[in-house]
């Protein structure tokens, strides 16, 4: 398989894997779905309580007003809370709420659960190989993000 070949296929079944995982996680669902940008930035904030709105855009790579959209979406849907940072008024500082923080570890359970049923039908030799790769991806996810902050 040329490298080329192997980036394309890999890329596409990344992308894949990710829109499946989200279409079956969203069945069933009682609350408003969020999209993956509102999850992400939900999931960024949870992990970094009192991240600043331009902190959250640098990390997401998105336009700083683009996250604004996002946090206002979550403010409304009661997910996060914007405070004024006392050293500097003009900035704000998100916090998850705790339906936030609860929505967000309903659906990593959810998830995780998801792909655990799915690794579990896979064979022994196909759970190997899938470890074996781990830390390649791992590296190729490093790559990215170094590259991305070097930009």
């Amino acid at each position: 398989m040329t490298t080329r070949t192997l980036a394309e296929d890999l890329s596409e079944l990344l992308v894949g894997i990710q829109r499946l995982l989200r279409r079956r996680l969203r069945r069933g669902l009682t609350e408003p779905r969020l999209r993956g940008a509102q999850v992400e930035l939900l999931r960024l904030v949870a992990a970094n309580p009192g991240t600043r709105v331009s902190t959250a855009a640098k990390e997401l790579y998105l336009a700083g007003n683009s996250v604004s959209t996002l946090v206002n979406q979550l403010v409304g849907a009661g997910l996060l809370r914007r405070e004024s940072d006392p050293r500097d008024r003009r900035a704000a500082l998100l916090h998850p709420t705790t339906e936030g923080a609860a929505r967000l570890k309903a659906w990593d359970v959810r998830r995780s659960a998801l792909v655990r049923e799915q690794v579990a039908r896979l064979s022994e030799d196909e759970r190997a190989a899938i470890a074996a790769a781990l830390p390649a991806l791992r590296r190729l996810a490093e790559g990215l993000r170094e590259e991305g902050e070097a930009t």
